[in-house]
């Protein structure tokens, strides 16, 4: 289990590439700006606030995130679930001062310091 986890989370790190191509779409930028969109625990962004076209945003960068998970997880032998999740503790773990994330218990935070993350990233 342990080497599992160890692979999953070096090909998560490849898989944040999709994250970095979405942070140098300008609209992303905003809408993370704006606080507007957040990182989740399950790898996925999230909608804090905003309407249609922030929503639509986040469908498509979800979208990718969740085909690039597929396709890591299945070079990994995890599940895209597995995949997903540690792809969330590193995401999470980067989220810049003075951006939003979601905590393990659900809320919405902005980020002063050091993200909380879920127990099981550790």
């Amino acid at each position: 289990m342990k080497t599992m986890v160890i692979g999953i989370g070096a090909l998560a790190l490849a898989a944040l590439s999709t994250a970095a191509i979405a942070q140098r779409d300008p609209a992303y930028a905003a809408a993370r700006e704006a606080k507007q969109v957040g990182e989740q625990p399950d790898g996925y962004l999230g909608v804090v606030s905003g309407g249609a076209s922030v929503q639509a945003l986040v469908r498509d960068i979800n979208i990718k995130r969740k085909a690039a998970y597929t396709a890591s997880a299945q070079a990994s032998g995890a599940t895209v679930e597995q995949f997903a999740f540690t792809s969330g503790c590193n995401l999470v773990a980067k989220v810049g001062r003075g951006e939003m994330y979601k905590t393990p218990s659900g809320q919405w935070k902005e980020n002063t310091g050091t993200p909380e993350l879920d127990p099981r990233c550790k």
